[in-house]
């Protein structure tokens, strides 16, 4: 059966909390020299200009958040600590920067059987996640409607998610402590247990 993506008016919501909620259980699909290889979403995290959680809090834009300011629907890829490559999904309108990480996936197609076992770890957090599915610098700003990164609804049944806490974003102060990392219970592919 072939899934259909995600039209692109879906990322254009204007919460990007309740969208980060609904992107848990929705399959992230990826083609690269690795070949297509898809999961489906279990942890995320919400960002926006509006906490100080967001690189483009206060509305600053500088070479590095620019795509934050873009319209909804393409890839934020950034580098961390010099050696992650984090990929978030840029949602609302222009001028709006606020995104989503995506923080782990359930590996399902392209991987080899010993991949697939979640004590592989292998999409349990959002470098491992980058490196598995082959994202890079190269596709940041690139549209999530065309054949190299794009999102399905998934086949079967909905997950139960639950809210905390995002992950090592201290120097936020109080908005560190806004409930906007959504993860599938039980799933044993999120990154860090609560």
């Amino acid at each position: 059966m072939v899934q259909k993506k995600l039209d692109n008016s879906y990322y254009l919501a204007d919460d990007v909390v309740a969208l980060a909620k609904d992107l848990v259980g929705k399959e992230l699909h990826v083609k690269t020299d690795l070949g297509h290889r898809s999961g489906i979403i279990v942890e995320t995290e919400a960002y926006s200009y509006l906490e100080r959680g967001c690189h483009a809090f206060d509305n600053k834009l500088t070479a590095r958040t620019e795509p934050l300011f873009m319209t909804g629907g393409i890839a934020y890829v950034y580098l961390c600590y010099g050696i992650h490559h984090l990929f978030n999904i840029v949602t609302n309108i222009e001028d709006k920067a606020e995104a989503v990480l995506i923080r782990a996936i359930q590996p399902n197609l392209g991987f080899d059987p010993e991949e697939l076992k979640p004590s592989s770890r292998i999409t349990s957090g959002p470098g491992k996640l980058s490196k598995a599915l082959g994202i890079g610098l190269n596709h940041n700003k690139i549209s999530l409607t065309e054949d190299t990164i794009w999102l399905t609804e998934p086949v079967g049944n909905s997950m139960d998610v639950v809210a905390s806490k995002r992950i090592g974003i201290d120097y936020a102060g109080e908005d560190a402590n806004l409930l906007w990392r959504f993860t599938a219970k039980n799933s044993p592919w999120v990154s860090k247990k609560m």
